[in-house]
């Protein structure tokens, strides 16, 4: 196992043999292949979503149990106001251009990417051009329409299909639109993040937690995008998992009072500035370090930036294949103020899988603004403070009697109940001149007078202030990160190329456990449900496959990462013990039946090693049937 980690990428990662089991195995598929399947839309198998499910359920495990995270579970379809004012109806894009005679689709800059990677094979490069090429990759994504075009001209880049020319770029907006309801007078989106669905619960989660800040919501579900060209598998594609976390904090206190637990480690930080002046990642430098000269911006950011490496860890990704990468100024989304990707090396290049961003408070500002719902918490001031204000107070029943049009007087009421302090202010002084106010709704003139609204000045002493939470919000890709772990865990038997294994960890193994009978003898198969209520009362899922020789079997349980076989043969039925086999090393160990059940369960749960295990046990060994 450790050559592999000193192998070139290419090497390391086996792209076309995951492939192949992927599809042979059914792990993983296109979706409606009979009819030549779409693009971007995948179906998994019984072993792909027991791997996806073991990952998500240990996501749980790591982030909501350990932080004690609220979970929440909100709609997929989303009406338009949420994500207009979310800000995704107008910025939500990315790039595209057109095969100018096809018509065929790309998204520009992953056109300009792959075409880079291309070049750089290409033989008697020099070292200022492969220079070049590098600088470019890592400068396209701050690059806008114009930027793209002129790349795209200077280097000549067509149609990777046709070699016909390509189209000026343009803005497409990736979300799936759709009508709620027959009349069509309700536009909606399937929801391209989780996000928005905490923000609008906001008030409800901080009541849940006594008002309490700081705290985190979590959740796990589909997201949609209707990516450009979805191309590389399942790193892109139009339907996906996404497990998010929305922890709210007070703006002025940004600390984690778990921080010193992870200050010490070490992560791989590629920052901004590093990339712009072409420097390379930084290994040295703990989180502690980083968050103190400002590289990362707070200690909650950084906490979840550590949670992430482990998170990773555990679940089988390569420590060198594991780098965090801080936005450039140009590519940070509208709502962030800091954000950092964790990516991950596959055989496709440097693949994001889950993004660390702090996105202020942008969402619970803008809901408030546009809803007229205050999505705010408070916090106890040191002494009384007088606030001065004014109170609108619209006689409701009075303004909908006397409008015809009841769209306007519901507009007017809800401008009513969004009035700046400024407006409010400007609006009293003509209430209190001329006992009556004018309001604009669709470019009419409304007035009201003292039976319609009542407006007054107050005083208060208060004993605490309102403020917007700010949001740090770890977001990941679990589909992308299920693709990331078999590339990492894909292995290749040294002695027998033909044959492939997946070294999944335990933890996240798709079925744990196998059950074989040496041979299909009566006598034999008796044992097996025995066994099998042993694994079953100790929750350990498994496969049973008596078919065909005890090599092939193994080969065959092997290849869709079962860890552990349990064999039974001849001394089974004079003992009552089994043969333990084990995936990567190949060994195993003899052990009595009511013992093994717990065995499986204390390596899976990660309270035992396998090495720990094959100390208590006689050692067995088969050559003849393992080879």
């Amino acid at each position: 196992m450790s050559s592999n980690k000193e192998k070139s990428k290419t090497q390391k990662y086996d792209r076309n043999g995951l492939e192949n089991v992927m599809k042979r195995r059914f792990i993983v598929v296109p979706s409606f292949l009979i009819y030549n399947g779409v693009s971007g839309l995948y179906d998994f198998g019984p072993t792909g979503v027991a791997l996806k499910n073991n990952i998500e359920n240990f996501w749980r495990e790591h982030f909501i149990l350990e932080e004690n995270l609220l979970e929440i579970s909100g709609t997929c379809i989303t009406p338009e106001i949420v994500l207009k004012t979310s800000g995704h109806v107008d910025k939500f894009t990315d790039y595209a251009v057109k095969d100018v005679k096809t018509g065929q689709c790309f998204r520009a800059d992953k056109l300009i990417k792959e075409w880079i990677e291309k070049e750089k094979k290409k033989k008697k490069l020099t070292e200022e051009k492969i220079k070049e090429l590098d600088e470019l990759a890592i400068k396209i994504d701050n690059y806008e329409e114009k930027e793209l075009d002129e790349i795209i001209e200077r280097y000549n880049i067509c149609s990777p299909d046709t070699g016909n020319k390509l189209s000026k770029s343009y803005k497409f907006n990736l979300m799936f639109e759709t009508q709620i309801g027959p009349t069509g007078g309700c536009r909606g989106f399937l929801r391209p993040e989780t996000a928005q669905g905490h923000f609008v619960n906001f008030k409800h989660l901080l009541d849940f937690n006594s008002n309490r800040i700081p705290f985190g919501s979590a959740s796990i579900g589909l997201g949609f995008r209707n990516e450009i060209a979805p191309r590389s598998g399942l790193l892109r594609v139009r339907e996906f998992t996404m497990a998010e976390i929305e922890y709210f904090v007070d703006p002025l206190k940004k600390g984690h009072k778990k921080f010193n637990s992870i200050k010490d480690l070490k992560l791989p930080l590629w920052s901004a500035k590093n990339q712009l002046s072409g420097k390379s990642i930084e290994n040295d430098i703990t989180l502690g370090e980083a968050v103190e000269k400002k590289i990362i911006d707070n200690e909650t950011l950084g906490y979840f930036l550590g949670k992430t490496y482990l998170f990773l860890i555990e679940i089988g990704i390569q420590k060198e294949g594991i780098r965090f990468r801080q936005h450039t100024p140009k590519e940070m989304a509208h709502y962030a103020s800091d954000c950092w990707d964790a990516e991950i090396e596959t055989s496709y290049g440097w693949i994001e899988v889950a993004g660390h961003a702090d996105r202020t408070c942008f969402d619970l500002s803008h809901h408030t603004e546009v809803s007229g719902v205050d999505l705010v918490a408070s916090r106890p001031l040191k002494e009384p403070k007088l606030i001065k204000g004014i109170k609108v107070i619209p006689n409701k029943a009075v303004i909908f009697k006397n409008f015809t049009d009841k769209e306007k007087a519901k507009k007017l009421c809800d401008k009513l109940s969004k009035l700046s302090d400024e407006e409010k202010n400007n609006l009293m002084n003509e209430y209190e001149k001329n006992e009556k106010i004018e309001i604009d709704i669709d470019e009419e003139k409304i007035v009201l007078d003292k039976s319609q609204i009542k407006m007054e000045r107050f005083e208060q002493n208060i004993h605490e202030e309102k403020y917007y939470p700010n949001v740090i919000e770890p977001s990941f890709g679990i589909g992308r990160i299920l693709y990331c772990v078999m590339e990492h865990c894909f292995k290749v038997r040294e002695k027998d190329s033909r044959r492939t294994y997946f070294d999944f960890p335990p933890l996240i193994a798709p079925y744990k456990a196998s059950i074989l009978p040496l041979i299909e003898n009566e006598k034999f198969m008796e044992y097996i449900e025995p066994i099998r209520k042993i694994l079953v009362q100790n929750g350990i899922t498994y496969r049973i496959d008596a078919i065909d020789s005890i090599g092939r079997r193994y080969a065959r349980t092997d290849e869709i990462g079962i860890p552990f076989g349990i064999t039974i043969d001849d001394v089974t039925l004079k003992d009552n013990t089994i043969t333990l086999r084990e995936i990567d090393t190949m060994k195993q160990i003899r052990l009595p039946i009511n013992e093994v059940g717990n065995v499986i369960k204390n390596c899976c749960n990660r309270i035992e090693k396998w090495e720990d295990i094959v100390k208590k046990y006689p050692a067995f060994e088969d050559k003849k049937n393992d080879s």
